[in-house]
């Protein structure tokens, strides 16, 4: 059986510590079957390097899933770095957005929207291009979704920043939370969107366990049908 590294941000919120955790016993509930360790990118240890390290010295292969709801840094740099180290033994998973699974439960956390005009996403942000351009896909998801205008802004990184799209969108607002799990950026959410109304982050939930082990899957797949290709 293939092993499963799932990879978080770490944060210093024991909050957040502990609903990163939560996510990680839930695929293993779904999954008990499977070998699940959890390494973070930041801040906390084991340090994705070093778990996948030992990982691999009893493990015949490995899919590294990031707990990532977008594709950034962590996700070309850290993770795919790790794949180019064990090549063929280390195999890397998308991120988990976007994903109309992320949007139902976008959505679901929203609630009734009757008083409400336009939705704000709230995301962390990157200094990647191809991560804005995810949560953008996800606005558009969202949007299709709730049948409401849905603007992002951003806590950090490039792209507009949170305050600067809340001032500037007329009408009533509601700030839906595009984070994983309670720290800092949650608290910067909130202190920037009062008074508006502002979810809870997406963690903890059943069916982002049942995603992360969906792009497990996945991984798997491609690196069973590229060993098949290059043994053609």
């Amino acid at each position: 059986m293939t092993d499963l590294v799932a990879v978080a941000h770490g944060t210093a919120d024991p909050r957040g510590i502990r609903v990163v955790h939560d996510l990680v016993r839930e695929m293993a509930r779904q999954r008990p079957d499977l070998p699940i360790s959890l390494g973070f990118v930041d801040l906390l240890t084991p340090a994705l390097p070093s778990l996948v390290r030992r990982v691999t010295t009893d493990a015949s292969d490995a899919v590294v899933v990031p707990l990532l709801l977008s594709s950034g840094y962590h996700v070309y740099v850290d993770v795919a770095a790790e794949a180019r180290l064990y090549p063929g033994q280390v195999h890397a998973a998308g991120a988990l957005g976007p994903d109309p699974v992320l949007v139902d439960i976008l959505a679901d956390r929203l609630g009734d929207l009757s008083r409400v005009d336009t939705v704000v996403l709230a995301a962390a942000g990157s200094s990647d291009p191809r991560a804005l351009a995810d949560c953008e896909t996800t606005a558009k998801l969202l949007s299709e979704r709730v049948d409401r205008p849905v603007r992002v802004g951003y806590v950090s990184g490039a792209g507009d920043r949170l305050p600067k799209v809340l001032s500037r969108t007329p009408g009533r607002l509601a700030v839906a939370t595009y984070l994983l799990a309670p720290g800092f950026f949650h608290t910067l959410v909130q202190r920037h969107a009062a008074p508006h109304p502002v979810t809870a982050p997406l963690a903890p939930d059943p069916r982002l366990a049942t995603l992360a082990l969906h792009r497990y899957e996945g991984a798997r797949a491609v690196s069973r049908l590229s060993a098949l290709s290059s043994c053609a």
